[in-house]
């Protein structure tokens, strides 16, 4: 086989298979030293916009093209992966053809590019893939760069995907902040959303919630309508400036409590109280694709308007239509909000990743244990399994969870396998393993930091009376946040230990002996061997969560 060398990795120059074209994928990450240099050397972003279009050009499209997509564009800190799920899905209702792109991918990278709620066949993506990154290969010269890097390459693919299947409509989900990010080389979208904001990607965003609006209200375009959630003041006051600078029509949505009045109350296919918010925004996104489209089942207008004190004005007040209605229902997005019960153990996976996504969770957590509450049969216990990456606070977000009073905590990498060159899809050039292993020392740490405060009071909204201690075989060490965590080299090995073989599913076939070489992890084994129940909260990481997924839904990989 004949090899080449791009940026630094092989990669084979004349195959067609899928894994392989995921690999020559990878190769377009940048690796972890030289993402450390980028930031310390960050160049103008609009620059970088520039250079997309750049690329856009090269592929053989130009941004007059992308205008055919009829593309709903949406951004937000938490939220906007949800919203576009359900945007998608109610307009598929409709019996459109839908495209949709979105990031990160949970098990497989094809999951990032849909169609029709579906991701693409791996042979389609490999089609696509080759044509593209051979087109780039042709025109390049030298005064330009060869090749985008990767989430620049899977946007560019998403738009040849589906111009070429001819889609109806596409929801884009913006991939970080929105004015410089490569999707905003959409000029001319039918409509745009922002979802709920906070603090996130602050070492590219800004260090406030102000200055993210700033970066989210890029996306707004002249006379295109805008949609947004209620917003805490001041990012609502940025949002308002930039839409009025842009000339872009901005509208509050009203609470689905509205929608619903007078009618039956709307089922969500995602639980959580928060994503009655993503799916207000994704009633008035569709809604508003519908009209700009001339689509005649709209929903009946209401005359009553609800009070909500803002200075913006109030989106439409309708009644959802049928369609409407089974695709809120119909909606799956995984590893939001998702309980998978698997004999004596429950995982429970939320990628929230921020501090109000976290938040979220844990208000969902907690609900839906105390509205699954039974009779105890046996001991209880409950692992948490967590990972943040990036520059995210991760004392910050293990503070939230401390109210959830879990029994042991487990800190892994968001690697499937310690070697994961068996799987393309979840390679990750961009840190090293000795990072992500140093890091998870780190959140270890901070857990033994949150032993003093374990007295605290619960900020968890109206008092709740206090969880009878769980009822373990074994009683607590007397410092247990220290004594009951425990770090694994990769997901594998932590489901390994947490499940003690005990999932149906998840049935490795050699647990290695070095998980049982900790004294907290020996002793662990045998409160979790014959525990009537095991409740396993997954979040701080999408990541994580996609790794998880790949060991617990084994469906997701075919």
């Amino acid at each position: 086989m004949e090899w080449q060398a791009l940026s630094g990795c092989p990669f084979p120059a004349r195959t067609t298979s899928f894994q392989d074209a995921v690999r020559t994928l990878n190769t377009l990450q940048t690796n972890a030293s030289y993402l450390e240099q980028v930031k310390r050397q960050r160049g103008d972003p609009q620059k970088q916009l520039e250079a997309m279009e750049l690329f856009l050009a090269r592929s053989g499209l130009q941004v007059e093209d992308l205008d055919r997509l009829n593309i709903i564009h949406v951004t937000g800190t938490k939220g906007k992966g949800s919203t576009c799920a359900f945007t998608e899905c109610i307009l598929r209702n409709y019996g459109l053809k839908t495209g949709f792109f979105s990031s990160p991918h949970l098990v497989q990278v094809r999951e990032r590019i849909r169609i029709n709620g579906q991701p693409i066949r791996p042979e389609l993506f490999t089609k696509h893939f080759w044509r593209l990154y051979r087109r780039l290969e042709e025109t390049k010269d030298g005064s330009c760069v060869s090749m985008p890097a990767y989430f620049r390459f899977l946007t560019l693919m998403a738009f040849h995907v589906f111009l070429q299947e001819k889609v109806d409509l596409a929801v884009v989900e913006v991939g970080i902040g929105g004015a410089y990010d490569c999707t905003n080389i959409i000029r001319k979208p039918v409509v745009c959303g922002v979802s709920s904001l906070g603090i996130d990607h602050t070492s590219l965003l800004g260090d406030t919630v102000e200055k993210i609006a700033w970066q989210k209200g890029g996306i707004f375009k002249p006379g295109v309508p805008a949609f947004t959630v209620l917003q805490p003041e001041g990012p609502l006051a940025v949002l308002r400036e930039r839409a009025q600078q842009i000339s872009c029509p901005l509208y509050l949505c009203p609470p689905l409590e509205a929608l619903e009045e007078g009618g039956p109350t709307l089922t969500l296919g995602l639980e959580g109280e928060h994503q009655r918010s993503n799916a207000a925004l994704a009633l008035q996104l569709a809604h508003c694709w519908l009209q700009q489209q001339g689509h005649q089942d709209l929903g009946e207008l209401k005359m009553s308007r609800p009070s909500v004190p803002c200075q913006l004005p109030l989106a439409p007040v309708f009644q959802p239509t049928s369609h409407m209605r089974h695709g809120l229902q119909d909606t799956e997005w995984p590893g939001r909000t998702q309980v998978l019960q698997h004999g004596p153990l429950t995982w429970y996976l939320d990628g929230a990743h921020t501090t109000s996504s976290m938040q979220a969770c844990v208000r969902w957590f907690r609900q839906v244990l105390q509205c699954n509450q039974r009779p105890p049969s046996g001991p209880e216990v409950r692992v948490l399994l967590f990972n943040s990456t990036g520059d995210r606070d991760s004392s910050a977000l293990l503070k939230l969870l401390q109210p959830c009073q879990f029994d042991y905590a487990v800190f892994c990498p968001n690697l499937t396998e310690v070697s994961s060159t068996g799987n393309a899809d979840q390679q990750n050039f961009t840190v090293t393993l000795d990072q992500m292993l140093i890091r998870c020392l780190d959140h270890q740490r901070h857990w033994s930091h949150l032993d003093k405060e374990q007295d605290g009071p619960d900020l968890w909204g109206p008092p709740q009376p206090s969880r009878p201690a769980p009822l373990l075989l074994a009683p607590h060490p007397p410092h247990p946040c220290i004594a009951s965590s425990l770090v694994f080299s990769c997901v594998s090995h932590a489901l390994q230990w947490i499940s003690q073989g005990r999932d149906p599913v998840f049935q490795p076939p050699h647990p290695p002996k070095s998980l049982l070489s900790h004294p907290t992890a020996t002793s662990g084994a045998s409160v979790l061997q014959e525990a009537a129940a095991i409740h396993v909260l997954v979040t701080g990481s999408l990541h994580l969560v996609g790794s998880v997924l790949k060991l617990l839904e084994p469906s997701l990989s075919q």
